[in-house]
């Protein structure tokens, strides 16, 4: 059984066993109406032992399934992990979408060539010259004789 993702607008809402649920995006963009589905979005909640086992037991049976996932912290507090498919309104995108862009950056009048000379010059290029290798170094395990 594939992994079921519900749809809402915050965590609470997610957290809701009656929520609305899809496995993909198409399905969540037809299930959503006028809705905008933004995207697959994944938060944290830190919670007492006896608070993850309610909220996991609660979401055990609904349509939406594998979204509630629990981990632990560095001290052994439980941490759940909630997946959804996070809606938002369509004006609220407009507006995002239309945001001025920033001008650029004005360019420095002076142009500065060092690196062009740095690197004509050839000083990053390997050493071609081949390692010596000292012909007594077979000497350190001389034959035949016991330690």
């Amino acid at each position: 059984m594939s992994h079921a993702y519900p749809l809402a607008r915050t965590i609470t809402e997610a957290l809701d066993p009656g929520a609305k649920a899809a496995r993909t995006r198409a399905d969540a963009e037809a299930i959503a109406g006028d809705l905008k589905v933004e995207s697959l979005h994944t938060e944290w909640l830190n919670l007492s032992e006896a608070d993850a086992d309610v909220q996991m037991a609660a979401n055990a049976g609904g349509l939406a399934h594998g979204f509630l996932q629990r981990y632990e912290d560095d001290k052994g507090a439980p941490v759940l992990a909630v997946t959804y498919w996070r809606l938002v309104d369509e004006a609220k995108t407009k507006k995002a979408a239309k945001a001025p862009t920033p001008e650029p950056a004005p360019e420095p009048a002076e142009i500065d060539h060092t690196d062009d000379l740095y690197f004509r010059s050839g000083r990053t290029k390997p050493s071609r010259r081949k390692r010596w290798v000292d012909p007594r170094q077979m000497d350190l395990f001389p034959e035949g004789e016991e330690a």
